[in-house]
């Protein structure tokens, strides 16, 4: 466990901070290592019917994963306080609200699916497989939730190394299923789903093994699960909140995949290595984003308010750094990296990736800031300026998908996300120096 109180606000959180880069960029090899599997194994076109799926398996799964990520921020709350029992029974309202939410969210995807994926647009050509694909991720909803949940608990107490470690098992398991399920019984783009869920599956008893194990502090039992309605609503306020800004990032992500949608399979499988890099290169945004909700929320339970802000100026120095070693890697290694996600020779497909990517990463110091900013509003309880950004975005990808993509083609998708940046760290920007929380501090 690590007290996030305590010591050098850069240091804490750097230290903090690495476990979890590790961790997604263990996550992350697996995603480029599935992808390059799919399409070395059964061609470009059931890459396509993957990568078409990709906005909204992302969307749905992060909104439950931003979810816990609130769940945590409470408990990290309870953490810094040193209230234990507080913190229990958070424990315990946070695993009866997820494994709700997770099981309705299984059963209403699962019904519409169909319709929601020609509501994407996916090509006849490669329908069914997608629909094969994702049916299997979406099934297995609710464990995918109660992994997330595990490892954001483990979080909340500055314990960010274990989940790294179950992490990187499940990983391993996941490539070596990936070319058990596809390879050796032929399972087609079905198997790599069903890799995916084998794996989550594991870890998430790993953890729970591990937790009962270790952590007696965040065991709940019977009595745990007395918990007021003031906890409930603070849960589902931040939880809720999490999940719909991700939810809504994610949305507009869906938004632009139904217009790359209909540009035909050499710019879905163009855009699906050109997001798979910048999965990579925006890791550090997001493990940064998941830290300052943790660091916050433990230096609000505790009114260590000046080191909130301590803790947003060292991250933000960290993320500007990271801008520009991405714009370094980006203007020379880049088609060297889309072959090899990808495994494809076809120029159109590296020409169309290297545009999106050498155009977008030049504005990547704005995501840096809108990352920072809101996961330290949602740290300190802001869960509406957050909801406001996220939803700016999510319009206006929705706008410029209609305005741009007809007259421009993929580069109306490459510009759009650009665009929307600006304009959503604006209230983030203004309400940071005018939250009353933060301004109680010189």
């Amino acid at each position: 466990m690590r007290d996030l109180t305590t010591g050098k606000p850069g240091k804490a959180i750097l230290l903090f901070t690495l476990p979890i880069l590790i961790g997604c960029i263990l996550q992350l090899t697996y995603s480029l290592a599935d992808t390059r599997i799919v399409g070395s194994l059964l061609g470009d076109t059931a890459l396509a019917a993957v990568g078409a799926t990709t906005s909204l398996a992302t969307m749905i799964i992060g909104f439950l994963q931003g979810i816990t990520n609130g769940f945590a921020v409470i408990i990290a709350r309870f953490y810094g306080a040193k209230d234990e029992q507080g913190m229990r029974r958070a424990v315990a309202g946070a695993l009866t609200i997820a494994c709700i939410i997770s099981i309705g969210m299984t059963i209403i995807v699962v019904v519409f699916l169909k319709p929601i994926l020609h509501v994407l647009h996916i090509g006849e050509d490669i329908f069914s497989m997608s629909y094969s694909y994702i049916s299997v991720i979406f099934f297995g909803m609710t464990i995918a939730m109660l992994y997330n949940l595990c490892a954001a608990m483990l979080r909340a107490i500055g314990d960010s190394i274990t989940p790294l470690i179950f992490l990187g098992m499940s990983v391993v398991l996941n490539i070596f299923g990936d070319i058990l399920c596809i390879r050796v019984l032929a399972l087609g783009v079905r198997g790599a789903a069903i890799a995916t869920v084998c794996a989550q599956l594991f870890a998430t008893i790993a953890c729970l093994i591990f937790i009962k194990k270790r952590y007696a502090i965040l065991w709940v039992k019977k009595n745990d699960f007395r918990f007021t309605s003031k906890l409930v609503r603070d849960l589902l306020s931040c939880g809720l909140s999490m999940g719909f800004m991700g939810c809504l990032v994610n949305l507009g992500s869906v938004a632009l995949q139904t217009g790359i949608n209909t540009l035909g399979n050499d710019i879905i499988v163009a855009h699906t290595a050109a997001r798979k890099l910048t999965e990579l290169y925006m890791m550090a945004f997001g493990v940064l984003g998941t830290t300052m909700a943790t660091y916050s929320g433990q230096n609000f339970g505790a009114g260590e308010i000046s080191r909130v802000k301590e803790g947003v100026r060292a991250a933000l120095k960290m993320m500007f750094i990271w801008c520009v070693l991405v714009l370094i890697c980006t203007y020379t290694i880049t088609p060297v990296l889309v072959r090899l996600v990808t495994g494809t020779s076809q120029e159109t497909v590296i020409s169309n990736a290297c545009a999106y990517l050498k155009f977008d990463t030049l504005l990547y110091w704005v995501t840096a800031i809108i990352v920072v900013l809101r996961n330290t509003m949602q740290g300190i309880g802001d869960h509406t300026t957050p909801i406001i950004s996220s939803s700016i975005e999510c319009v206006g990808k929705i706008i410029l998908v209609k305005l741009l993509v007809a007259p421009f083609g993929y580069w109306g998708i490459i510009v759009a996300e650009p665009i929307t940046w600006v304009f959503m760290v604006i209230p983030l920007i203004v309400q940071y120096w005018r939250n009353p929380i933060l301004k109680s501090v010189s």
